[in-house]
């Protein structure tokens, strides 16, 4: 069947990088590679090659790889139940349950406990300053990818394409599509998950994998949740001239950064550690709780920072420019959170004390939203063993109080920016990164009437300047300390903004560090393209001088406030909502 083979060579394309061969290829050699014991090949991206017939359908596991990597590395914690003539049905039964009751990525996080014994199912990624021993146990993960597994306890016969592990455990399921075939990954491979594949089963069960993707040569969609037709997958694309997509890649398929990047060793390693996050608490039971995984920019935009301050230090000005719907206060948080854990690539980089110590001492987020503060708490806390790290500081005595005691990430906002400027020169000794969450630049009302009497006492309430303008501002007139680094995240960046913390270009422009453009946003549906529908009305008014010869009417200016005026009059605003009223009624709900 050509659409097999076709879906089969782009498993085989995936399996041979990941692995650095293929089953194929092992078997026309006849080795002994693909038979008893498994534990011999592995190279390429360090995965081994998983067996169909090493899956375990009740527990969802590879089972070969699973008690490989324990007697391996655990050898004596295994001895303490291996007296029992059961001991693997009981770690098995256990580790069920445990996964049913708080998913796979606690296991993976925490281990498994089984009566005295303690088994870690998991070895972190190392620091450049960690032991020999930390980085032997990252190197003693048994990652591995397996096609056509045999998923169904009811259906024997019902195949995923492809499955990867950690340890036995199961990371992901992929469903691979083909344009060869006139298949797609957004439409066929998404609605073989949401029509063709029995979510009962453990292994599609909520939690049991982190996520799962649909793939083609072209695009990858990701879920965390399959739901039947309610599953709602998200894009996982690099994007393409600003908008939907991927680029064009000359050395082979548009989608390979999945497998070169995405899915080597060490990138795994990290999104299990440093992204994939549950909300709510244990106590709300599995089903009620969401999976987060990071889309592409999200996680890229996170990893470009903290290598650029690993290899540049402190000091430095990031401008992010993520559109509305670009998961922007995830990014943010997952941001926060690494900061405080990047050290620094040498002792010689500004602002470093050492590469076992780490380069910030606090992050500061600067931002209006208290809904941030929730997602921060919650976010860290699935990450970190230290409790109480984030504090909020909503006042200048929470603040100075915050900063003094060094804690580790600290949130108030925007209204304080003057004082956190101030605050930072005079603690010389600590290294800060602070997070500036423009979210609020664009809109009007309390919040940006507050900013304007609170950071500039010569501004009147009739001035209108944007917060941007504002933060500039405050940073051009004070000296900035060197202690710190600067991210600013925002959707529509000014000139100035752009001058300040972006880029500089060899043709003198300025560019974002980090884009996610509203094209993208808008292409992939996430936001409305507000031009796309819409009618232009004309706006009359003129202003009459009281003095003819004047010399102080400056026309450009009273122009500027006179609009500011009209359109902020109570007559005006009437008007224009009747309008949009009686064209909405008539011509859309009639």
């Amino acid at each position: 069947m050509p659409s097999q083979t076709n879906e089969q060579a782009l498993e085989a394309t995936i399996e041979k990088k990941l692995t650095g061969s293929c089953l194929e290829e092992l078997k026309s050699e006849n080795t002994s590679l693909i038979n008893e014991p498994r534990d011999l090949y592995r190279s390429g991206n360090g995965y081994y090659i998983g067996h169909a017939s090493d899956f375990n359908t009740k527990y969802a596991i590879d089972e070969v790889r699973f008690w490989h990597f324990l007697e391996t590395t655990q050898k004596e914690e295994l001895a303490k139940l291996q007296k029992q003539n059961d001991w693997k049905l009981k770690i098995l039964d256990r580790l069920d349950r445990m996964i049913k009751k708080y998913g796979v990525l606690k296991l993976l996080r925490k281990g498994l406990e089984v009566d005295d014994a303690h088994f870690t199912l998991f070895y972190v990624l190392p620091l450049a300053s960690s032991s020999q021993s930390v980085k032997d146990n990252f190197d003693n993960n048994e990652f591995s990818v397996t096609r056509q597994v045999r998923y169904s306890l009811s259906n024997p016969r019902e195949e995923i394409d492809m499955v990867l592990f950690i340890n036995g455990l199961p990371f992901s399921t992929m469903e691979l599509k083909n344009h060869w075939t006139g298949q797609n990954a957004k439409v066929h491979g998404q609605n073989q998950y949401k029509f063709k594949r029995d979510i009962a089963q453990p292994l599609l069960n909520f939690g049991r994998c982190v996520v799962h993707f649909a793939v083609d040569t072209d695009e990858v969609y990701m879920t965390t949740k399959l739901d039947g037709a309610g599953t709602f997958f998200l894009p996982f694309n690099l994007g393409h001239n600003h908008g939907k997509g991927n680029t064009p890649n000359p050395f082979g398929h548009k989608t390979s950064y999945l497998w070169d990047e995405v899915l080597t060793r060490e990138s795994v390693a990290n999104i299990i550690q440093h992204f994939v996050r549950f909300d709510g608490s244990e106590k709300d039971g599995l089903g009620k709780r969401n999976l987060f995984f990071p889309r592409y920019h999200q996680m890229n935009v996170v990893r470009r920072i903290i290598a650029d301050a690993s290899k540049k230090g402190v000091g430095q000005n990031y401008l992010i420019q993520h559109s509305a719907g670009s998961g922007k206060s995830n990014s943010i948080t997952w941001a926060a959170y690494q900061l405080i854990e990047t050290y620094p690539e040498s002792d010689t980089i500004p602002g470093s004390k050492g590469i076992s110590n780490p380069l910030f001492d606090s992050v500061i987020v600067v931002t209006d939203r208290r809904l941030l503060d929730k997602q921060l708490r919650e976010n860290i806390k699935e990450f970190s063993e230290v409790k109480n790290i984030v504090a909020p500081a909503y006042s200048s005595k929470e603040l100075k109080e915050s900063l003094e005691s060094g804690k580790r990430i600290i949130i108030t906002t925007i209204q304080k920016f003057p004082f956190i400027v101030d605050g930072i020169a005079d603690l010389s000794d600590k290294r800060f990164a602070i997070i500036i969450d423009e979210a609020h630049s664009s809109q009007s009302g309390a919040v940006a009437d507050n900013m304007n009497r609170t950071i500039s006492s010569n501004s009147s309430e009739e001035d209108e300047e944007d917060p941007q303008d504002k933060i500039l501002e405050i940073m051009r007139s004070r000296k900035m300390s060197k202690n710190a680094s600067y991210l600013a995240f925002t959707a529509t960046p000014k000139n100035n903004t752009l001058e300040k913390f972006g880029v500089l270009q060899e043709d003198g422009s300025f560019k974002p560090f980090h884009l996610y453009s509203m094209k993208q946003a808008i292409e992939e549906g996430f936001i409305l393209d507000v031009l796309a529908n819409y009618t232009t009305y004309k706006s009359y008014y003129e202003i009459e001088k009281s003095i003819e010869d004047n010399p102080l009417f400056d026309t450009a200016k009273a122009q500027k406030k006179l609009r500011a005026y009209v359109e902020r009059d109570k007559q005006t605003i009437a008007i224009k909502a009747e309008i949009m009223f009686d064209h909405f009624i008539s011509t859309i709900v009639n």
